[in-house]
C-alpha cells in the first residue's frame, strides 16, 4: 500500500521530497474549465447502466465469497490459525466494502447512470448497508465539491487558522501525539463527523447529518434526510435481529470489524486528498471554484487503487468533473495533465509515510508573512 506500489497515473518520475513540497500555483489558471473539458475524449462523460452495475455485482460477489469462506470454513481451521484468518478477512472485506462505498459515492454524484432515481436507489441501498445516511451525505458532500478549498464554506477537513487551533494542540505536536491524533481520526473520525460535524464547516448551531433540521440542509432537502435515517434504522434493525440469532460476537466479527476498516479508509482517503504541504486554501477574498477544485492531490495506494475504483489516484479529475463515471477517470486524468501542468499535484509517497508527514507538517494554515496575497493560506506547523 503506497509508493512501492504501481503508479497508476504515470508521472514525471519519482519526485524528491523538495519537489513534493513545492507549492502548486495559487494564481488564477491560464485555462478554463471548458478548455480542460475539451482535452478529455467525449466518451469519458458517458454513463452506462450495465458498466456501472458490473462493478456493483463484482464487489458484492467478492463480499459474499469472503463472507461465505469466513462463516463456513474458519471454524474448521486449527485454533491458532483462526487468529490469522479473521484479521485477514477483516482487512480484505473492509477494503472490498470501501469499493462498494465508492460506488454509492458515484451515485451521490449522479455518475452511476443517466437516471437520477436509479442512482439514488442504488446509492441509498449500498450506503445504508454501510451505515451511511445516503441523502444526508450526498447533500453535504455536494457542498464540499461546490466550495473545495474555501476556508469559509468548505464542508469537510477545513483547516484551522493558527488562532483557532485548540489549546492542547501544543501538547500533541510531537510523535506520540500525532500518532494518537491519527488513531482517533481513523477509528472515530467518520462517526464523529456524521453525528457532530467534527472537522466540518462551523455552523452557528448544532449540525448533525442525522437531523433533518440541521443547518447543513435546505428546506427542500429535509424530507430526504428522513429517508436516509429510515435506511439506517432498517439496517440497524436487521443487525439487531442477527445479533439476537447469531450472537453479538458473530455480528462484530463478520460485519463490525470490516466496517471499521471501511470507515478508517474513508477518513484516510479524504484526509490525504485535501491535506498536503503544497496545497493552498483561500478565504472569500481570493477563492474561486476552479482554483479550489485544483487544490487537491492524487495519491498512490498501490493495488488498492483498483480496489477503490481509482478514487484515490484520479481525485483531481473527479473534483473538476464529478459526474464522470469512475471507469473513465484514469483516461481523463492522463488527458488533462498536459493542460493543468504545475496545477496538477500527484504524490506517490508511501501512504503510511504520508499520513504521519501530513499530521506533522499540516497543523494549521495562515498567509505567508509579507505576502500581498493575504487571502491565500498555506499549511504551517510552528506553534511557537
Amino acid at each position: 500500500m503506497g509508493a512501492g506500489g504501481r503508479m497508476s497515473v504515470p508521472s514525471e518520475g519519482k519526485k524528491s521530497q523538495s519537489d513534493v513540497f513545492q507549492r502548486v500555483p495559487h494564481s488564477k489558471p491560464p485555462f478554463t474549465v471548458g478548455e480542460i473539458k475539451k482535452a478529455i475524449p467525449p466518451h469519458c462523460f458517458k454513463r452506462s447502466v450495465l458498466h456501472s452495475f458490473s462493478y456493483v455485482v463484482y464487489d458484492l460477489t467478492i463480499a459474499f465469497l469472503l463472507f461465505y469462506a469466513a462463516t463456513n470454513y474458519f471454524h474448521l481451521l486449527p485454533y491458532n490459525l483462526s487468529y490469522i484468518a479473521w484479521p485477514l478477512y477483516w482487512i480484505c472485506q473492509g477494503c472490498n466494502l470501501t469499493g462498494v462505498w465508492v460506488i454509492a459515492h458515484e451515485c451521490g454524484h449522479h455518475a452511476f447512470s443517466d437516471y437520477q432515481w436509479l442512482d439514488d436507489t442504488v446509492g441509498l441501498v449500498l450506503h445504508s448497508t454501510l451505515l451511511v445516511p445516503y441523502f444526508s451525505w450526498k447533500y453535504s458532500h455536494r457542498r464540499h465539491h461546490s466550495n473545495t478549498g474555501s476556508l469559509d464554506r468548505d464542508e469537510v477537513f477545513v483547516p484551522k487558522v493558527k488562532s483557532g487551533i485548540s489549546w492542547f494542540s501544543t501538547y500533541l505536536n510531537n510523535p506520540p501525539g500525532r500518532i494518537l491524533i491519527l488513531l482517533v481520526q481513523l477509528t472515530l473520525g467518520w462517526p464523529l463527523y456524521l453525528m457532530f460535524n467534527v472537522s466540518g464547516r462551523p455552523y452557528d448551531r448544532f449540525a448533525c447529518h442525522f437531523d433533518p433540521n440541521s443547518p447543513i440542509y435546505t428546506d427542500r432537502e429535509r424530507l430526504q434526510i428522513f429517508v436516509s435515517d429510515a435506511g439506517i434504522f432498517a439496517v440497524l434493525f436487521g443487525l439487531y435481529h442477527l445479533a439476537a440469532a447469531k450472537g453479538l460476537a458473530w455480528v462484530v466479527c463478520v460485519y463490525g470489524c470490516p466496517l471499521l476498516i471501511v470507515n478508517g479508509f474513508l477518513v484516510l482517503i479524504t484526509y490525504l486528498q485535501h491535506t498536503h504541504p503544497s496545497l493552498p486554501h483561500y478565504d472569500s477574498s481570493e477563492w474561486d471554484w476552479l482554483r479550489g477544485a485544483l487544490a487537491t492531490v492524487d495519491r498512490d495506494y498501490g493495488i488498492l487503487n483498483k480496489v477503490f475504483h481509482n478514487i484515490t489516484d484520479t481525485h483531481v479529475a473527479h473534483h473538476l468533473f464529478s459526474t464522470m463515471p469512475h471507469y473513465h477517470a484514469m483516461e481523463a486524468t492522463k488527458a488533462i495533465k498536459p493542460i493543468l501542468g504545475d496545477y496538477y499535484q500527484f504524490d506517490g509517497t508511501s501512504i503510511w509515510k504520508a499520513m504521519y508527514r501530513e499530521a506533522r507538517e499540516c497543523v494549521y494554515v495562515e498567509p505567508d508573512e509579507g505576502d500581498q496575497n493575504k487571502g491565500v493560506f498555506w499549511y504551517k506547523n510552528k506553534l511557537h
